[in-house]
């Protein structure tokens, strides 16, 4: 063990009440899960962490820590924080080493997932443990959604959401890759086959158009299919990103490691536009990413992306806007664009499915508090129904819906 893990831990204050959990959107025990590992009990620790949040590995790397459990830190307000997120690596890591879970013996009845991201892999959890006979079904070779198409290597290694896909199976959950429902399959088949639940979590994998010219040339990517797998891209020694968010810093820091030499983040806002995390614009810029603000894209060529200044207004309600200033126009010369400038849901499931209703303008499930959509059966949550949030944010709104799936079941079947 890192002893700069023990030395961290045992700056912790165990406060009466702890400010930590009360800033983690999930609550996470920190406090008691810091007492248990300086007092030699790691596997408690580590099944306490699991039973609150079966993520807990991965959101240890991904989590915006600086926002939520470390930015509540009462040490933070003078000093450094508590780093949690190395403590709870370390244990979570130890524990999945340790944890044999109890396989599910189905007596619940068949349950279906459509979707095996963080929202999905956290119901599956959840309802494995309830007995129910859950599958999975995910239109991609593996599982994972977001947490292995979305997030780079170097920020989540894919091994961890291996170990995740490991324990998913000893518990008893079946997993179908390579099937898209609403394709040859779709959720009437599943409720004609015994399915009592639905639990749709496809999340949002249609890239937003910037509906400009130029936006179908060969070279101009969209950043959400970059990341599945930027090894089949050649991007040229220079690229221009189109975005200024966190899957737009994910795709710079991604292309520096493979090969680009000349990156550019094009925001067409001030720096208080720019929504990635603090710390990941520090480490783009560590690795040579360049942020170029205040620049509109107005039309993309073969030589690269013609920008223009940016001016900022504000409208008689207090939205702010921002507008291209006419005749300001230049080149900026680029090799390959990428465009990230967020993602919407894809309609497929919906298009083919009677009584499951949708936001007008977004695209997202309409749910209630408890992820019931308008159908019958039919649940919903993560970013199809929110457009894209954190992990630990999917995981809090999955627990949830897990309870409600539960309730629905027993109450129809009379369980």
């Amino acid at each position: 063990m890192s002893k700069h893990i023990i030395e961290d831990a045992r700056r912790c204050l165990q406060c009466r009440d702890p400010q930590c959990s009360a800033g983690c959107p999930i609550g996470t025990p920190i406090r008691d899960v810091i007492a248990l590992l300086l007092d030699h009990r790691l596997e408690q620790a580590g099944k306490k962490l699991f039973d609150n949040n079966p993520l807990s590995l991965i959101c240890s790397h991904v989590c915006h820590q600086e926002n939520q459990c470390e930015g509540h830190c009462v040490l933070g307000n003078k000093g450094m924080p508590v780093f949690i997120s190395a403590i709870e690596k370390y244990i979570s890591d130890f524990y999945l080493n340790i944890y044999q879970p109890i396989p599910s013996t189905g007596e619940s009845g068949k349950i279906a997932i459509i979707g095996s991201g963080p929202a999905g892999i956290t119901i599956a959890f959840v309802l494995a443990a309830k007995n129910y006979e859950v599958t999975i079904f995910e239109g991609n070779e593996y599982v994972g959604g977001v947490l292995r198409y979305g997030i780079p290597e170097f920020r989540l290694p894919k091994t961890v959401i291996d170990r995740m896909v490991d324990i998913l199976y000893r518990s008893g959950v079946k997993i179908r890759p390579n099937t898209s429902i609403g394709t040859n399959l779709g959720v009437d088949d599943l409720f004609r086959d015994g399915f009592r639940a639905i639990f749709m979590g496809t999340g949002v994998w249609r890239p937003l158009r910037l509906n400009i010219k130029g936006e179908s040339l060969g070279h101009v990517h969209y950043a959400i299919e970059y990341l599945k797998n930027p090894s089949v891209y050649r991007l040229g020694d220079s690229l221009a990103i189109i975005g200024a968010g966190n899957v737009a810093v994910d795709v710079a820091r991604t292309a520096v490691r493979h090969g680009c030499r000349d990156v550019r983040i094009f925001g067409h806002s001030d720096e208080s536009g720019i929504t990635a995390r603090p710390g990941e614009v520090t480490y783009a810029k560590i690795d040579g990413v360049k942020f170029e603000l205040m620049k509109s894209a107005v039309e993309i060529t073969d030589e690269g992306v013609i920008f223009a200044d940016s001016e900022i207004s504000v409208d008689e309600s207090g939205y702010t806007q921002v507008h291209p200033i006419r005749g300001t126009e230049k080149l900026e010369p680029a090799d390959s664009v990428i465009i990230a400038v967020s993602q919407g849901p894809r309609s497929v499931i919906v298009s083919s499915t009677t009584g499951i209703d949708v936001n007008e303008n977004s695209g997202l499930v309409k749910v209630d508090y408890y992820g019931h959509t308008t159908r019958e059966g039919v649940f919903a949550g993560g970013d199809v129904v929110t457009g894209a949030k954190t992990v630990v944010e999917a995981v809090q709104v999955s627990r949830r819906v897990a309870e409600a799936m539960d309730e629905y079941v027993r109450e129809k079947y009379g369980l």
